[in-house]
């Protein structure tokens, strides 16, 4: 069965693209007693407050009308960032050769936390270049991968 992610990420996918934005991700999350469905875009030229406007407004209905969340949910549309997260596939072609931020549930080598190049990945694992050294990190104990934008 499909979680409710999937479902609202097939819903709206195409409706974004014909506006001429990217769908990036979609994320539903309870943060206390609120839940929230949280959807992310991109276009090449960035996106503004109108952009999420848009996208809001296109989408607002046809959720309503599919009715896939039973609770009362906030929606939020926003830009996906330049430190963007890192959860699907997609993203990982995407941030391949890239500097990212890696969170672990669980130390490795004492270490909670790695910043690297993004060099391989499969199903299972992810391969850093920190400077010299290659590590493996297994996917299931990363709790948060973003990329890395330096700010000058």
């Amino acid at each position: 069965m499909a979680s409710i992610e999937e479902k609202v990420e097939n819903l709206i996918a195409k409706p974004i693209e014909e506006l001429g934005y990217e769908l990036y991700d979609v994320q539903y999350a309870k943060e206390g007693k609120d839940y929230f469905l949280r959807v992310f875009i991109d276009k090449e030229a960035g996106i503004d407050l109108n952009d999420c406007e848009t996208v809001s407004n296109t989408i607002n209905p046809l959720l309503d009308e599919k009715d896939f969340i039973k609770e009362m949910y906030f929606l939020e549309v926003s830009s996906s960032g330049v430190e963007r997260i890192i959860r699907k596939e997609k993203h990982f072609e995407k941030a391949q050769g890239k500097e990212v931020e890696v969170k672990l549930f669980k130390p490795l080598e004492k270490q909670k936390q790695y910043i690297g190049i993004l060099e391989k990945w499969d199903e299972d694992t992810i391969i850093l270049k920190i400077e010299e050294k290659q590590i493996t990190i297994e996917r299931k104990n990363i709790s948060l991968m973003k990329l890395i934008y330096h700010w000058n």
